[in-house]
C-alpha cells in the first residue's frame, strides 16, 4: 500500500513539474510577456472601473440612477423602459468584529414610523457590536398590512450594502431559533428618545447575558440630538442608500413619474384627510353629525390611542388638525400655485369621498392618483397593501417639483429629510395654526382676497424646505426638530446669502 501511495504521489510531482518547467520556459519568450502584460493591464483597468461605479452608486444624488430628473427637460420624453440601471457595484468588504449577540426587532407604525426606526436600530446595532436581523414590521395597527420586510424593500440590497458597518441576518441561527420558539428571548420596549449610552449601559447587558434581546417598539427610540457624528451619519446612510424598495415598486414609481413628466411640472400634496388621521387626531370641520359619531366611535375602538375626549375646534385654532380638502384649496389658491399644474393627491382614501374633494378640484382640475393613472392590473400586486401603496406615494414625492404636506405626520416629515438631502428640493411646510386663523377670518369678510393671499405668501416665505439649523429643545425631545427631517449632519452645506453676494461679487 505504501508503495502505491508513493508511486502515485511521484508521479503528480513530476507531472506538476514537467508543466512548471514548460511554463518558464515559454514565460521568457518575448510573445508571452506581452501578453502577460496585456492581462495584467485589463484587471487593472476593470478594477478601477469597477471601483468607480461603487463609489457613483454610493454618492449619487439621485435616488434611483436612471430617474427622470426634475430639473431636466430632456428627461420628459424619455420612455421609462429605456432607462439606464445603476450597473453593478463591488460589495464593501465585510465588517471583522467580535459578535455581542442578536438584536431583534418589531417596528410599530406606518411605513415612514418603522423606516425611521429601522434605521436608528441599524445604527444601534453597529455601535453595540451585535447583531442584527432583519426587522418585523407591524401588522397589528390599524392598517393591518400583512406585508413583510422583503415585500416592501430590497432586503438583500439592505444586507450586503451594510455589511461593512453590521453583520445582519434574514432568522436567528437554528438553536437560536429554537429558543425562540419557545419564549425564551427577553423582549422588552427600549426607553424613548435615549441616545446611545443607554444602549450601551443598559441593553448591551442583556444581549451578552441573554444572547438575544427582542425590542417590540422601536418609534422614536433613539435621541434627534446629541449623538456621535459616525451615529448620525450611518442613519442617513441606511435612510438614502440602504433602504431601497422592491424593484417592482420601484418600477412602478418610474412609470408614474414618466407620466407626470409627459406633462410637464408636478406638485405632491399629501393631504392626510383620511378615517384613520382624523379620528385618531379628533379633527371633524366640515363632517356632518353622522361622520362626527363614526369617527369618535372608531377612537374609542383602538384602545392605544389614549385621547379619546377631544374637542375638535380648540384643537383646529391650535393648528393641530390636518387642513381640510376645502382649506386646502384655499391655501394653494393664496400661495399662487398654477392653477394648470399637475397635482399627484399622495394619500389614501379621502374622508367624505368627492363630496370633500369638489372644491379642490374645482380649484384645480389636474388632480390625479395613482390609481387613475394606473391600471388596475399595474396595481395589483400592491392593492390592500397601505405600506406598499404608501411607498409608490414616497418614490412619487421624492420627484415632484414641489412637495406640500396638509399635516406634518411621519411621511411629511420623512420626506422632507430625503428631500433635502437630494439638494433642498421645494417643501412647502404649511403653517397650520396661522392658515386657520387667516382662513376663518377670510370666509367671515374681515380680509379680503388680496390681502388674505399676502399673509399667506408672507409667512411661508422662509418655509420652503431652504437650509436651517435642527431646532434642538432640551428635555422636551418631542417638541425639537425630528432628526430625520433635518438630518443636517450629512447634508451638503449651502452658501449663506453673504457667501452668496461674495460669490457673486
Amino acid at each position: 500500500m505504501k508503495n502505491r501511495i508513493g508511486i502515485k504521489e511521484m508521479g503528480w510531482k513530476s507531472f506538476g513539474g514537467n508543466k512548471v518547467e514548460k511554463f518558464k520556459a515559454n514565460a521568457k519568450s518575448p510573445k508571452m510577456k506581452i501578453w502577460i502584460i496585456r492581462g495584467i493591464t485589463m484587471v487593472l483597468l476593470w478594477t478601477c472601473l469597477v471601483q468607480l461605479t461603487a463609489l457613483s452608486d454610493t454618492w449619487g444624488p439621485r435616488v434611483l440612477k436612471g430617474w427622470p430628473s426634475s430639473s431636466s427637460q430632456d428627461s420628459h420624453s424619455l420612455d421609462v423602459k429605456y432607462l439606464p440601471t445603476a450597473p453593478a457595484r463591488v460589495l464593501p468588504p465585510k465588517r471583522v468584529y467580535k459578535n455581542n449577540g442578536y438584536l431583534m426587532v418589531s417596528c410599530n407604525g406606518g411605513l415612514n414610523q418603522m423606516r425611521s426606526a429601522i434605521c436608528d436600530m441599524v445604527a444601534i446595532a453597529r455601535f453595540l457590536n451585535v447583531t442584527l436581523v432583519v426587522p418585523e414590521l407591524d401588522k397589528t395597527s390599524f392598517w393591518a398590512d400583512p406585508s413583510e420586510f422583503e415585500d416592501i424593500f430590497d432586503v438583500n440590497h439592505f444586507i450586503t450594502s451594510l455589511r461593512d458597518e453590521v453583520r445582519i441576518i434574514k432568522q436567528l441561527p437554528p438553536r437560536l431559533k429554537r429558543r425562540l420558539d419557545l419564549g425564551m428571548v427577553h423582549t422588552m420596549p427600549p426607553v424613548s428618545w435615549s441616545d446611545i449610552s443607554y444602549y450601551r449601559n443598559q441593553i448591551l447587558p442583556l444581549i451578552q447575558k441573554y444572547k438575544v434581546v427582542h425590542l417590540n417598539r422601536t418609534d422614536a427610540r433613539l435621541a434627534n440630538n446629541g449623538q456621535p457624528l459616525g451615529l448620525q451619519k450611518l442613519r442617513c446612510r441606511v435612510n438614502f442608500n440602504a433602504l431601497r424598495f422592491t424593484p417592482q415598486i420601484e418600477h412602478l414609481g418610474r412609470r408614474v413619474v414618466q407620466l407626470l413628466r409627459q406633462n410637464g411640472p408636478f406638485l405632491v400634496l399629501h393631504l392626510r384627510y383620511e378615517m384613520d388621521m382624523l379620528a385618531f387626531s379628533g379633527c371633524s370641520q366640515g363632517c356632518n353629525p353622522n361622520e362626527v359619531e363614526e369617527l369618535t366611535k372608531m377612537r374609542y375602538a383602538y384602545r392605544w390611542w389614549k385621547e379619546k375626549i377631544i374637542n375638535s375646534e380648540l384643537k383646529r385654532k391650535d393648528g393641530l388638525c390636518p387642513l381640510t380638502p376645502e382649506e386646502t384649496a384655499l391655501t394653494l389658491r393664496a400661495l399662487d400655485i398654477d392653477r394648470d399644474i399637475q397635482i399627484y393627491v399622495a394619500a389614501g382614501e379621502i374622508y367624505g369621498g368627492q363630496r370633500r374633494m369638489d372644491a379642490l378640484a374645482g380649484a384645480f382640475p389636474k388632480l390625479v392618483r395613482k390609481e387613475t393613472l394606473l391600471g388596475a392590473d399595474d396595481l395589483q400586486f400592491i392593492q390592500n397593501h397601505s405600506s406598499q401603496m404608501a411607498a409608490l406615494d414616497y418614490l412619487v414625492s421624492l420627484e415632484s417639483d414641489i412637495f406640500i404636506p396638509t399635516y406634518y405626520g411621519n411621511m411629511a416629515k420623512v420626506v422632507e429629510g430625503h428631500r433635502r438631502y437630494l439638494g433642498y428640493k421645494k417643501t412647502i411646510l404649511l403653517n397650520r395654526k396661522l392658515l386657520v386663523e387667516l382662513i376663518d377670518k377670510y370666509t367671515s369678510g374681515l380680509l379680503n382676497w388680496d390681502e388674505f393671499s399676502f399673509s399667506v405668501k408672507d409667512a411661508h416665505g422662509a418655509r420652503m424646505g431652504s437650509p436651517k439649523k435642527r431646532v434642538v429643545i432640551l428635555d422636551k425631545p418631542k417638541e425639537e426638530d425630528y432628526f430625520y427631517s433635518n438630518p443636517e449632519e450629512c447634508l451638503q452645506q449651502q452658501p449663506s446669502q453673504t457667501e452668496l453676494v461674495s460669490i457673486l461679487r
